[in-house]
């Protein structure tokens, strides 16, 4: 069985965001103040809660745009809320579920190019997939994840893996 970019990407981003989802509903459900669940950090160096969600979003977003050859959908980067990421992840889900199989036609080969201040990566799109885009997704939602154990609302494994893809 081979796994292809149009199957993988967009299953495995909408399922992270699906189980992002589901956190931020039991982060509203805890009674705890949103203010603060928004700006607790892991380590002082480390984004707070707020971002690591920003970040899952725009990472699966972003990542399907560019193996599809299309824009994403900007945000403005300001959800003072739970309802406001909500709304931020709901655009990805979105955006993503729209892509149809078609739009990756020549995906694993299109070329991605990611500049950052003081660094310049190229990929074709499999490599930029699976080494670079996954990755850091599903780092910030097990960062965002890691913030609300620390916090004390009550969540577990099963509430970050989501819905399991059983036969």
């Amino acid at each position: 069985m081979t796994f292809t970019v149009a199957e993988t990407a967009p299953a495995m981003f909408l399922r992270g965001l699906r189980a992002l989802d589901h956190l931020l509903d039991l982060a509203a459900a805890s009674g705890q103040d949103e203010a603060v669940i928004l700006a607790t950090r892991l380590a002082p160096d480390m984004m707070p809660f707020v971002a690591q969600v920003r970040m899952a979003s725009f990472s699966g977003r972003s990542c399907i745009a560019r193996l599809t050859g299309q824009h994403w959908p900007k945000t403005d980067d300001a959800e003072a809320t739970i309802a406001e990421l909500k709304a931020t992840v709901a655009l990805s889900i979105a955006f993503i579920e729209k892509a149809g199989a078609g739009a990756f036609e020549g995906a694993e080969a299109r070329r991605v190019e990611l500049r950052f201040p003081g660094v310049e990566l190229d990929f074709n799109g499999e490599g930029y997939l699976t080494s670079f885009a996954l990755p850091n997704f599903y780092f910030h939602v097990s960062m965002a994840y890691a913030i609300l154990r620390q916090r004390g609302v009550p969540l577990g494994k099963k509430d970050y893996l989501g819905q399991l893809a059983l036969i």
